[in-house]
């Protein structure tokens, strides 16, 4: 007999292992992160999931995760940043931010951001930026980078010199490497959280 589940417990769980691992767990994994010792257990807890519309089981027998285990945040449309317009909420397609922002997960990581040299590129004070290594930087890609073992976060270019970094902020001059230039990856999305 199964004993008594704590539901958010398992859902939370779940949804953790998920995300870190990019796939549902097996049975015993389910044992492992559920706390329990028996598979007729799991199989009790798989049951309340799919009745509560967290799993779904595909035509295959395996199981799945529906948007709300996955925590999708739902794309309603979009909205005009001038003057307003008529909106009317619709039922829009479920949207997953570690995949919309985070499409190479084994090779991003996330940075927090200090100063203020690329305030005209919206990049601020506290902001964290998510950047994907292993790529190769195009002329206008915001890098960041060790320029002769100074890391900063910086506009990509080239000129007749070489590689050249420039700042989104006037009172920064363009920043060149005397000895050794590193990039170690391009920023692919910028995170703020504004305060309550």
């Amino acid at each position: 007999m199964a004993r008594r589940m704590d539901t958010e417990k398992i859902i939370n769980a779940l949804r953790n292992f998920y995300h870190e691992e990019r796939r549902m767990p097996g049975y015993n994994e389910m044992m492992r992160i559920f706390g329990y010792r028996s598979k007729n257990s799991v199989f009790h807890a798989i049951r309340m999931l799919e009745d509560q519309g967290y799993l779904i089981k595909e035509e295959d027998g395996k199981l799945s995760p529906t948007p709300k285990l996955e925590g999708r945040i739902r794309l309603l449309g979009s909205v005009q940043a001038g003057l307003p317009v008529d909106a009317e909420e619709l039922d829009g397609e479920p949207l997953v931010l570690d995949r919309f922002l985070v499409p190479e997960p084994e090779r991003t990581f996330m940075l927090k951001v200090h100063g203020d040299s690329m305030i005209d590129a919206g990049i601020h004070e506290g902001d964290y930026v998510l950047v994907e290594a292993q790529v190769e930087p195009s002329t206008h890609d915001i890098v960041v980078a060790s320029v002769d073992g100074e890391w900063t976060i910086k506009y990509y270019t080239r000129d007749t010199n070489g590689p050249l970094l420039l700042a989104a902020n006037r009172r920064y001059m363009p920043l060149r490497a005397r000895h050794n230039l590193h990039i170690a990856g391009v920023v692919r999305a910028v995170i703020r959280r504004y305060k309550k």
